[in-house]
């Protein structure tokens, strides 16, 4: 496993990590071993968030005596983005998970609550031990100038900036991943796979994967995250819900590919004109 610096937080984070939306849903304790498994091959990134259900209690049993192993980061709602209620809403994600502290917490996007307000109880939050960074996800360029505006004139720094990123929707690359290399703030990959719809060999885009991937030993799904990671900036955040898939995902953390085939996934998966807004699920 690769590791890098996560924005300006100083901590070395793995370029695979482990996100949590949707894994209450199946075999609890199946979730469980998926964690363990990721950190026992060196996936020390964990995500989740107040919305993901009972995913922060699964994580926190996952976590259970290895608290200190784990670069944990969770999220706020937007409708409760206020000063007072965003240090509510992190307080219960500390109790679900039995823990005194987050790593990183985000604003899960852009809602109402002026990010004044938010930002304040990120550095009220900071200031308590109960947070040690924060960020935001789903902000596209306007948002984060703003953002960035805000934290500069307090002295903060924004960590990351957590966006939907896989190799059919590319819109990151345009503007929002330029300007956060440029300011010294992490990208994290959430659904790197897509959304039930990674290429299968029936297309020619999964069929150059398939190619790849046998060159490698590897397979598909990690040449995909290879590929998203191959940025300085970047980290991706892939759902296991078994223990074989955590470390399926975690061996894309040793994969390098080489400049030809990154250019030939590039051309297998062109990431098209600039969207007038950034997507997000």
């Amino acid at each position: 496993m690769r590791y890098r610096p996560f924005g300006p937080t100083g901590y070395d984070v793995s370029i695979i990590g482990m996100g949590t939306w949707y894994i209450d849903a199946g075999d609890r304790q199946n979730a469980i071993e998926a964690i363990q498994s990721g950190l026992d091959a060196g996936m020390n990134h964990i995500d989740t968030a107040e919305m993901y259900g009972d995913a922060e209690i699964l994580v926190g049993e996952a976590i259970r005596n290895r608290r200190d192993d784990v670069f944990l980061v969770s999220k706020v709602l937007p409708q409760h983005a206020s000063r007072s209620e965003t240090k509510r809403a992190c307080e219960r994600s500390l109790r679900r998970i039995g823990t005194d502290w987050l790593d990183c917490y985000l604003l899960h996007w852009r809602g109402p609550v002026p990010l004044e307000e938010t930002i304040a109880a990120f550095v009220d939050l900071e200031s308590e031990g109960k947070i040690r960074s924060w960020g935001i996800s789903n902000f596209d360029t306007d948002d984060l100038e703003e953002a960035y505006g805000i934290a500069s004139g307090i002295g903060e720094t924004i960590a990351c900036d957590q966006v939907l990123y896989h190799l059919k929707e590319r819109a990151i690359e345009h503007a929002v991943l330029p300007w956060c290399a440029r300011h010294g703030v992490a990208v994290t990959a959430y659904s790197p796979f897509g959304h039930g719809d990674f290429p299968d060999t029936d297309d020619p885009g999964g069929r150059v994967l398939q190619e790849i991937a046998d060159a490698y030993g590897a397979t598909p799904m990690q040449v995909a995250l290879a590929f998203l990671v191959r940025h300085p900036t970047v980290f991706a955040i892939p759902k296991a819900s078994t223990p074989a898939h955590a470390i399926e995902n975690a061996a894309a953390g040793d994969l390098l590919l080489s400049e030809n085939d990154l250019a030939v996934i590039d051309r297998a998966f062109p990431r098209g004109p600039r969207p007038r807004t950034l997507p997000m699920i």
